[in-house]
């Protein structure tokens, strides 16, 4: 399994942070009540309907029995929540909700609702749909953690050679996440990659061009493509990027060295990329397989105001490079 980076690390605790206060859960009380945070999980829990018992209720929300024991006992005095003997076994009692406890769970539903409901505003369908099954994968993980369980053996990381549907989307949607975070290019950026691959798969009929992707299972998380109709026999590197989850695997490495050994094999005259000044780690990459900055300059047509930078690689005869 995969080791997870240090910042991706860091941005899930800085999220989890977030959340919890932004949820209300650092306040004495929670969900609009004059309950703390336990005691409305609690209520949530026993009003789902399944008859729940203290001890199902220590296994749910993790905490020790004898807590347990004092919030039952609070919400069974203030009304909420009234205690049945369980048929065939006297010493266990099934928690109810009152008529007051379920005025009280419908407050809590309603208030929770509506938070949820103007968080979703601030982001798109897709967006939504990211949230919620991201937030639901991780809130499972988490209590696989808790439970002790053994982690499944996770998907494969692979590389990939070739056009495959969604592709130029993919490329478009990694670039354009990852340099609005980086330096707010917008969406003259991302419908210029999106143009630029399109351009470039329609044009894979050519065996000098080709793309590789790099794959967790079947999804993909990285790219690499190669142009090879390049002015004077140059081949155009382009498209080189990594989600953020495959970032820290090597993959960027084997992705680079696989374009790099294929223009190897093509004997191009050089090999060409354009990139932006400050991505440190690629330019080691880059500098590692051979390539030297050229030349410097302004460019302005992506939205922001950045320095270009070319570097080149000379080329290898055909069959030379091991």
């Amino acid at each position: 399994m995969p080791n997870p980076s240090a910042a991706l690390v860091q941005s899930l605790r800085q999220a989890s942070r977030h959340m919890v206060r932004e949820l209300g859960f650092m306040q004495a009380t929670l969900a609009a009540t004059d309950y703390p945070p336990s005691a409305v999980h609690a209520l949530l829990e026993i009003g789902q309907g399944n008859a729940l018992t203290a001890s199902d209720l220590v296994r749910v929300l993790g905490l020790e029995k004898s807590s347990i024991s004092r919030l039952v006992r609070k919400l069974v005095d203030a009304g909420e929540v009234v205690e049945e003997s369980h048929e065939g076994d006297a010493r266990s009692k099934t928690l109810r909700l009152t008529r007051q406890g379920r005025r009280t769970l419908g407050a809590i539903d309603r208030f929770a609702c509506t938070q949820v409901v103007a968080a979703l505003a601030h982001l798109s369908p897709a967006g939504q749909e990211r949230a919620a099954a991201g937030i639901a994968d991780y809130a499972q993980a988490l209590g696989a953690v808790r439970r002790g369980e053994v982690p499944a053996v996770s998907e494969a990381w692979s590389i990939a050679r070739g056009y495959r549907p969604g592709v130029i989307g993919r490329i478009a949607e990694m670039h354009a996440c990852y340099y609005a975070a980086l330096v707010g290019f917008g969406q003259p950026f991302e419908s210029l990659v999106a143009a630029d691959m399109a351009e470039l798969m329609g044009r894979l009929h050519n065996p000098r061009n080709e793309v590789w992707v790099a794959l967790l299972g079947e999804r993909i998380v990285g790219s690499i493509a190669i142009d090879g109709e390049g002015e004077g026999g140059e081949a155009i590197l382009r498209c080189f990027i990594l989600d953020e989850v495959a970032r820290g695997q090597g993959l960027g490495r084997r992705l680079l060295v696989e374009a790099l050994a294929f223009c190897d094999r093509w004997g191009f005259a050089a090999t060409r990329l354009w990139t932006f000044k400050g991505l440190d780690a690629a330019r080691a990459l880059y500098e590692e397989q051979g390539f030297v900055l050229v030349q410097e300059q302004v460019g302005e047509q992506w939205g922001a105001a950045v320095i270009e930078q070319c570097f080149v690689r000379p080329g290898v005869e055909p069959g030379s490079r091991c």
